[in-house]
């Protein structure tokens, strides 16, 4: 980029940092790679109708891969990785961590029994292993990249900016289905891990090639402190000191709690209460789930933008309303037994909450200085993914095995187990024990969904609190 298309650093926060085609293309690459992280975060659920019953697992062990296995090193690596960019090349860590996750990713395709001596490893435990080694790739990716698009795009522009960053979570979802469904169909769920993975590899060779590292602090106000370098420590104190941080925070990992979990066994829902195979499931419902979920994450951003004249507090507001007016519309999804009405309510219900996802993004890093952003969107993830996306699917998991046991259990069938009402397995019950698994083993899950969308109001009202606090903390406005 030549000199003379990048503004002065006193025009940074009106402009922006490079030209405004650059910054498009730069904004473009950002959300191709977190899509990319949602589709190898996502895959596990597409694929879960054909691949939980050929690995035999619970719904509770299935909430543990597909959750709390992932969060766990996601999380506690996080936190470093950003402390590092915040004084390092952030385009160089994005690009070895897409690498790592990516392969990964492909490995969980290869997941089987392996046998050491006399020992044998199960493939359920192989694929765990291969799901925490994405966790730590994809530690490197949302911390980074949003402190790299706060540099980028000036204060007036970066709620649209993270909103259309934010379309990611829903986008990537959205890949995963359309791809992996129909693949998972076709040939089995572990080329889905392997074609939908390896592709990563080359994407973190063209963010190093195409990205420029752009100054720290660059769009910030004229007079707002710099600081060169921040200690850990200092950089918690900041954060620490920023009540709406701290209440959006709880706000989203609440959502994320029932968004993941919600999420992650949709296919299975789909599959066990309308009989649908997993490409069927992808297609029909979370494809079109997905893009209303992307219009909203957009459109809550964008609309904010519009309303920042007449009040700053509209990016917290705003994603309040729609989580609390998502909840019938989930309520009504998930306890219908009509497939056209179902995916109405799922539409509608994703459309007016995912607007969280930009305002999560866009308040982090608005309430602190530019050299703490990195930090404060780890911190923000650290207590989003260890609880939400750690425990979320796990909750969900655990009430639907505890509710299963409890009607297997009053129908007089106390020793029918998960397992036997799934894939192959079926078929080898009696009449009676059919009759049972019909009932009890689609609504079981229904109900535990059902409870956990009913939690997503505690959300909104978080999220109402956090504007009451919001116009005091905001650094650049």
């Amino acid at each position: 980029m030549a000199a003379a298309d990048t503004p002065s650093g006193d025009e940074g926060h009106i402009h922006g940092y490079g030209t405004r085609r650059y910054r498009t293309w730069v904004l473009g690459v950002l959300l191709f790679i977190f899509i990319l992280n949602f589709v190898d975060r996502t895959l596990l659920s597409v694929v879960a109708p054909q691949m939980k019953p050929e690995l035999g697992i619970s719904d509770t062990a299935f909430g543990l891969l597909t959750g709390f296995g992932f969060a766990l090193l996601f999380t506690v690596v996080g936190i470093p990785l950003a402390q590092l960019a915040e004084t390092r090349h952030r385009v160089w860590i994005m690009s070895i961590c897409l690498s790592i996750w990516s392969l990964m990713t492909a490995l969980c395709g290869l997941a089987a029994d392996v046998t050491i001596g006399s020992i044998t490893i199960g493939a359920f435990w192989i694929l765990l292993a291969c799901r925490v080694g994405v966790g730590v790739g994809e530690a490197g990716c949302v911390p980074q990249s949003n402190s790299i698009i706060a540099d980028y795009f000036p204060p007036h522009a970066r709620s649209t900016a993270l909103g259309f960053f934010g379309m990611g979570v829903t986008l990537g979802t959205m890949l995963a289905n359309v791809v992996g469904g129909p693949i998972t169909d076709a040939f089995g769920w572990r080329w889905a891990f392997l074609i939908l993975g390896l592709p990563g590899v080359l994407v973190a060779v063209g963010l190093k090639l195409t990205v420029r590292e752009p100054p720290r602090g660059y769009t910030d106000p004229p007079g707002t402190p710099r600081r060169e370098k921040v200690r850990m420590a200092d950089g918690l104190r900041e954060i620490a000191s920023k009540r709406s941080f701290y209440t959006m925070t709880a706000a989203a990992t609440v959502a994320a709690f029932c968004g993941y979990g919600l999420s992650t066994f949709q296919s299975l829902f789909v599959s066990r209460s309308f009989g649908m195979t997993a490409g069927e499931a992808a297609i029909a419902i979370n494809v079109p789930v997905a893009l209303a979920a992307a219009a909203g994450t957009f459109a809550t951003g964008w609309m904010a933008e519009k309303l920042r004249r007449r009040s700053s507090t509209a990016i917290a507001w705003l994603p309040g309303l729609g989580l609390l007016i998502c909840v019938p519309f989930y309520i009504v999804a998930f306890s219908t037994d009509h497939i056209g009405v179902c995916l109405a309510g799922l539409v509608v219900g994703g459309a007016v909450k995912y607007g969280y996802v930009a305002a999560q993004y866009t308040i982090s890093q608005g309430v602190v200085s530019a050299q703490t952003r990195a930090l404060a969107t780890a911190v923000m993830m650290f207590v989003i993914n260890l609880i939400g996306y750690g425990l979320g699917p796990l909750f969900i998991g655990g009430l639907s095995d505890v509710i299963f046991a409890w009607q297997v259990s009053d129908m007089g069938a106390a020793s029918l187990t998960r397992a036997a009402c799934e894939g192959a397995a079926r078929s080898g019950l009696d009449a009676a024990m059919t009759q049972v698994c019909a009932v009890a083993h689609p609504q079981s899950l229904q109900r535990a969904m059902l409870i956990t969308a009913s939690i997503y109001a505690l959300s909104g009202v978080l999220f109402l609190l956090t504007a009451r606090t919001l116009k005091s903390d905001l650094v650049a406005r």
